[in-house]
């Protein structure tokens, strides 16, 4: 069985003899479109003229970012000279000849490498350059080109001097990681995901060095803080910005509100660069109380950076620098904004809001403050309308035809919920599954999928005729639930995992050990040994009885090989397997069979907080410490996928029932969809107001339901990419998120310690996904919490771990009992 092709290991780029090496396409690291003056650059994935032949692993869908602006779109921008013509049109209408005009970018592209920025404008006023090349540069505005026109022409100097490495104040230095983009004419449009295409008129031009970086470097990020701004006027600045926007209509107050979160941060880390400690402080304690509660975690750890030195090693503080903070604005409230600052020559916010904010435009109406709030919340702001455009194919794959017999003798074989091994059915065409493919869904062969095997047809027969029996849930009838309590768990409940066919429960705990134990009648057995093998008659019909060893039997076994607190389990389809993550930074492949560990999977170097296997086995996900998630092969010790794009943790992981997607949680709030074909992102959530810690896909591949720290549930149509639903009711973390088997009812587990169950059929009908809603990303969720809640069931002291619905819709939960 072919794994899926590691296709993205290489990147053909002629390295730099003296720079760094070039990145693999695989190697975790976002590509956030961070050109000059707020611009984006939308150059797409995939190798253009160029031939760089790769689509990023991850970032914002994945953006190519070039590290050096290529003379092909310094070519393509509309005021580019000829090098060392007579004279453009352009130059001769400002009355400068083309060589001085030469001189002159030069001597400005090196006021800003310098970060002289106020000698730089100067120089431009003197020069009469503003109306042309800074343009009236906007930073999501689609007709303001200015700021992109000017990277272009300074890299064209550059190139023409030779090839130069990104400067640390280079317009479009690389972010971290930064992916190579293809060397063809590049579309060089400006802010807004609607931006237009470039010039058609760009000439392929061949490209000198593509410095690639895979680390962020740090003197570089922090530069941007460069700016000298007075310090005692911050206070001032922002103060003013506040009045502007509480005293402005309702309308666009909302939509303005959300400035203040990223511009404190921004103007709090200038002022600790620039060393005026005791300004950031009092600036820090006259302001921060105004932020929004949810971002109390982060300026926590904002408030600990009151020297420049300690800004070096921050993640916090390199994430938040490389990774522009999206707002979603109208238009109408944008101009506001931008005609007060500009009236006001506010200098210090305007370059913050230019530099470091991706506006995201929108015609229409502003959004109301509930509209804004069920979005915002996540790190890096909302997410941009265009990383949910890509097309995702949410259907379920067709079922295998698989004969059902005849007869109904089938009361034997169900004393362990199992495998029926001893009796072959008799085979008849009856009842075979023949779903008509489903139009959403990914072609058969888009990944290579593990073929069937005997054994896991007649689970698949078992599974059907647990089908004919289970029990129809809905509001009038709901399901009845078994809770599986660890008493005595001193050793720290920290995982746990039921089988497909309900008949084996795992944990994982914080002593480093993961417990196994069977749930039905029928004992775990061992293999027996390699001597008392050979003894066996292979051709006897229970061979498969025989080769168990009656001595081993018990009810538990516990797997010794970690060397931390197990995080994460999960059971193969076929049983036949156990996945294990830990803190000591390994995925352990456990055998069922023997109960020993068959492969350690290195490759996390951090904690390892959840895994997970494929619907259909073979392929399994993990998520860590280390901010990326990664897709394995059993079979294969090194990662075939790695998801990197998250600002924190990834927390939680779960497949798509199609296996075609993976979902992420993270602690940096936001939920990601990950293409599993080719590593990209598909889908960015924002809304949660905490680190996210469950995931949940419903039956059917449509809707997606996470829950967090902050006790909500959010429903998510993977289609349109929209929120559809929030269900509030849980007081502390949602811990576990589970659909019955045809999807009629969401179960939520948390650590107030109550299971709640949901209507899900009445919370996805009558969804409002016109094109107008989807266009522009309104949402208008009904506070509908408690039509929808069906029942709350509370444990007397046991926070719920783990939610599971047998195959005849029976709630099965999980979770250690903590004494008070």
């Amino acid at each position: 069985m072919a794994a899926l092709a590691e296709e993205q290991t290489e990147v053909v780029i002629k390295p730099d003899p003296e720079g760094p090496p070039a990145l693999p396409a695989t190697q975790p690291g976002d590509c956030p479109g961070e050109g000059s003056g707020g611009s984006h650059n939308s150059s797409h994935n995939g190798g253009g003229g160029g031939g760089v032949a790769a689509s990023s692993a991850g970032g914002d869908g994945g953006t190519p970012k070039p590290a050096v602006a290529p003379p092909a779109a310094a070519a393509a921008a509309a005021t580019a000279a000829p090098g060392g013509a007579a004279g453009a049109p352009a130059a001769a209408a400002e009355g400068i000849a083309s060589q001085d005009r030469q001189t002159l970018l030069a001597v400005l592209q090196f006021l800003r490498r310098s970060n002289l920025r106020e000698s730089e404008e100067i120089l431009r006023r003197e020069a009469r350059l503003l109306e042309e090349a800074a343009g009236a540069g906007a930073p999501g505005e689609m007709d303001g080109p200015g700021a992109e026109a000017t990277s272009a022409l300074l890299s064209r100097v550059a190139a023409a001097a030779g090839p130069t490495g990104p400067g640390p104040g280079s317009g479009s230095g690389p972010g971290p990681g930064a992916c190579p983009a293809s060397a063809g004419p590049a579309a060089s449009g400006a802010g807004t995901g609607n931006s237009g295409a470039a010039p058609t008129a760009a000439a392929p031009a061949k490209v000198g060095v593509v410095a690639v970086e895979d680390q962020p470097d740090v003197s570089a990020v922090l530069s941007a803080y460069n700016q000298q701004g007075d310090p005692a006027m911050y206070e001032e600045y922002y103060s003013g910005l506040k009045h502007f926007i509480e005293c402005s209509l309702d309308c666009h107050r909302a939509e303005l509100s959300q400035l203040f979160y990223p511009l404190f941060v921004h103007m709090y880390l200038e002022l600790v660069y620039n060393q005026h400690e005791n300004e950031a402080k009092s600036f820090f304690e006259k302001f921060h109380g105004d932020q929004e509660c949810y971002y109390q975690d982060d300026l926590r750890v904002l408030s600990s950076l009151t020297k420049k030195e300690h800004m070096k090693g921050n993640e916090t503080m390199l994430d938040f620098r490389t990774s522009k903070f999206v707002l979603r604005i109208s238009r109408d409230s944008y101009q506001l904004l931008k005609r007060h600052l500009q009236e006001k020559q506010n200098n210090q916010i305007w370059n913050i809001v230019q530099e470091h904010l991706y506006i995201d435009i929108f015609d229409g109406m502003p959004r109301s403050k509930q509209q804004i709030d069920a979005m915002v919340g996540s790190m890096a702001g909302e997410a941009k309308r265009e990383a949910n455009k890509a097309k995702v194919f949410f259907g379920l794959l067709k079922e295998p035809e698989i004969e059902v017999p005849l007869d109904d003798e089938d009361e034997e074989g169900e004393n362990e919920e199992g495998k029926p091994k001893k009796k072959k059915p008799k085979k008849d065409s009856m009842g075979s599954k023949s779903k008509k493919q489903d139009p959403n869904a990914p072609p058969q062969n888009r990944i290579p999928l593990p073929e069937l095997k005997d054994s896991d047809k007649l689970d698949k027969i078992m599974n059907m005729k647990e089908t004919t029996k289970r029990v129809r849930l809905g509001p009038d009838c709901l399901p009845s639930i078994c809770f599986y309590t660890f008493l005595n768990a001193y050793q720290g409940l920290t995982a746990v995992d039921v089988t497909d066919d309900s008949s084996l429960i795992a944990g994982g705990f914080a002593d480093s050990t993961v417990r196994v134990w069977s749930v039905t009648p029928k004992k775990l057995r061992s293999v027996k040994t390699a001597t008392d093998l050979s003894l066996i008659d292979k051709e006897s019909d229970d061979v498969l009885e025989r080769i168990m060893d009656e001595k081993t039997a018990s009810e538990l076994k516990i797997l010794y090989g970690h060397s931390g607190p197990v995080y994460g389990a999960s059971f193969s389809p076929d049983r036949n397997y156990l996945l294990s993550s830990s803190e000591d930074g390994t995925v352990r492949l456990w055998s069922l069979q023997t109960f020993t560990c068959l492969v350690g999977y290195k490759g996390h170097n951090y904690p390892v907080w959840d895994t997970q296997f494929s619907p259909y086995g073979y392929y399994f996900v993990s998520g860590g410490h280390d901010r990326v998630a990664r897709l394995w092969a059993t079979d294969h010790y090194q990662p075939l996928r790695i998801f990197a794009g998250h600002l924190a943790d990834v927390n939680c992981t779960r497949f798509h029932p199609n296996s075609n997607y993976v979902a992420t949680g993270s602690a940096d709030r936001t939920v990601r969809l990950w293409d599993v074909l080719n590593g990209n992102c598909v889908r960015i959530f924002t809304g949660h107001k905490g680190p996210i810690h469950s995931l949940a896909f419903s039956p059917n591949g449509r809707f997606l339901a996470t829950g967090a720290t902050d006790g909500r549930v959010l429903l998510w149509d993977i289609g349109h990419g929209l929120m559809v639903g929030e269900l509030k009711g849980h007081t502390d973390t949602v811990c576990s998120l589970k659909f019955s088997r045809d999807g009629e009812i969401l179960a939520s587990g948390s650590m107030d310690n109550t299971v709640r169950l949901w209507d899900a059929i009445k919370a996805f009908e009558d969804l409002e996904t016109d094109d107008f809603t989807t266009a522009t990303g309104h949402i208008n969720l009904p506070e509908n919490s408690q039509d929808l809640l069906l029942g709350t069931y509370m444990t007397k002291s046991t926070p719920v771990v783990h939610l599971h619905f047998t195959r005849r819709n029976l709630v099965l939960a999980a979770g250690a009992y903590s004494p008070q």
